[in-house]
């Protein structure tokens, strides 16, 4: 069947203006909380629009845009007429932008993250793993990669406990399509990049909810996916994960290896961030082998990259990696050192440049402000951040944080006597 030709849409490019994609899709992601919408926006998303290969959003991103750009039609964006695109070339180039979506939004607005994680899974067209398909077409390959985009969102949104079981589900879907085939090369090459970001998710969702074996075990197999293919993209993300995994688990040394090799791995791909990304990785090791000269040599080049600002060819899933996850990863590195004073300062500009949108990422780093601060000698300060945790993690699920915070709580018990102290202890006992 021969391809539709796209034509990009530059109207839209102009108005993302000097922001970057993945900038422009934080604000995107903005807009849709001022009006109670959800949308999972991120780089890819706004590439695939500006190439043309979306002609016209869905319902919830339209109600996005015209709310962004009052005043404009959908045509002042440059998108086609919603009737010009329902054919069936519609369904082929964006086979889960329209019903699935809705569906999707309406789930989300009516229940928690397990309702959600639920309807995510019910939706992702991945079919019974007991049954694949014959040959994976382009609407299997789509799925995929729009499971991954949910579990990305709700991970940001509520933290990894609730989901990490729910999402197993299509992980092993995406595998059984891999083996069932692909119609073409180009599906198959989707189908790899697809199954390998969703294994790297689910490991996610694994490592921040304590489970380390298991995400060690998913990470290698997007490591193994990655490498069948060819696909330096996804052997670079899944180092920087493995990098990450083994400075929480206690293996300095295996974070520095991991994080060296995703660097090799990233050369050829022309992202500034993403080696940024890795070498914050990499001094995250130094770190926790007490090499100061090596860890700072390491924070200079991610700084270096870091300015070097964003660029199209930024991975999609690097969407959180901004300014305040820079911050936080450096405060990481000086904790480490036992420097902790100078760790709380880069914690405390993490938590105040990270968008509220994120707010696993909020909750993250106002945790490691107040261990920092606990540590430093500032106990009242550490216990005011500690209660702002306890608030964020009523609608966040994340071990990663608890542990850390009851950390935090052991460290102030010599200091129950203050006023705030105590109450912070008494109200982290209580939950």
């Amino acid at each position: 069947m021969a391809a539709f030709p796209h034509s990009p849409n530059q109207t839209f490019r102009r108005l993302r203006g000097r922001h970057s994609p993945a900038e422009f899709a934080a604000m995107v992601r903005r807009a849709a909380k001022e009006i109670g919408e959800t949308v999972s926006c991120d780089a890819r998303y706004i590439g695939r629009v500006e190439s043309g290969e979306i002609r016209c959003p869905n319902y919830a991103y339209e109600r996005v845009f015209l709310h962004m750009f009052p005043g404009l039609t959908l045509a002042d964006l440059g998108f086609s007429p919603r009737e010009a695109v329902r054919g069936r070339s519609a369904q082929r180039t964006a086979p889960f932008t329209l019903k699935e979506s809705d569906v999707l939004r309406r789930a989300f607005m009516a229940g928690g993250s397990a309702t959600v994680a639920a309807a995510t899974i019910g939706l992702t067209l991945l079919g019974d793993t007991r049954r694949p398909p014959s040959r994976a077409g382009e609407s299997e390959a789509a799925a995929v990669e729009e499971a991954v985009r949910q579990i990305r969102l709700l991970d940001d949104r509520h933290g990894a406990d609730a989901l990490y079981r729910k999402a197993a589900e299509p992980l092993r879907a995406a595998y059984a399509l891999l083996d069932a085939g692909a119609t073409r090369q180009s599906t198959e090459d989707r189908l790899h990049a697809g199954a390998g970001e969703l294994a790297i998710s689910v490991g996610w969702l694994a490592h921040d909810s304590g489970r380390f074996d298991d995400a060690r075990s998913h990470y290698a197999e997007a490591l193994a996916t990655a490498r069948v293919s060819g696909d330096a993209a996804l052997e670079a993300h899944a180092f920087s994960n493995m990098a990450f995994l083994a400075r929480d688990c206690g293996r300095p040394r295996e974070s520095v290896r991991a994080a060296q090799a995703g660097r090799r791995a990233a050369r050829s791909l022309g992202s500034p961030r993403l080696l940024s990304l890795l070498a914050l990785r990499e001094a995250g090791g130094w770190a926790g082998l007490a090499d100061r000269r090596a860890c700072e040599e390491a924070l200079a080049r991610a700084h270096t990259e870091f300015s070097r600002g964003g660029s199209a060819a930024d991975p999609e899933w690097m969407s959180f990696f901004g300014e305040a996850e820079l911050e936080s990863l450096e405060s990481r590195c000086w904790a480490a050192l036992g420097e902790y004073a100078r760790a709380a300062r880069h914690a405390r500009r993490a938590a105040d440049l990270q968008d509220p949108h994120f707010a696993r990422n909020v909750a993250l780093y106002t945790a490691e402000l107040a261990d920092d601060l606990a540590r430093a000698g500032a106990p009242d300060e550490a216990a005011w951040a500690g209660g702002r945790v306890l608030d964020l993690l009523t609608e966040v699920q994340s071990t990663r944080i608890r542990s850390m915070l009851s950390g935090t709580a052991r460290a102030l018990v010599p200091h129950q006597r203050s006023p705030r102290v105590g109450a912070f202890l008494a109200r982290h006992a209580a939950t």
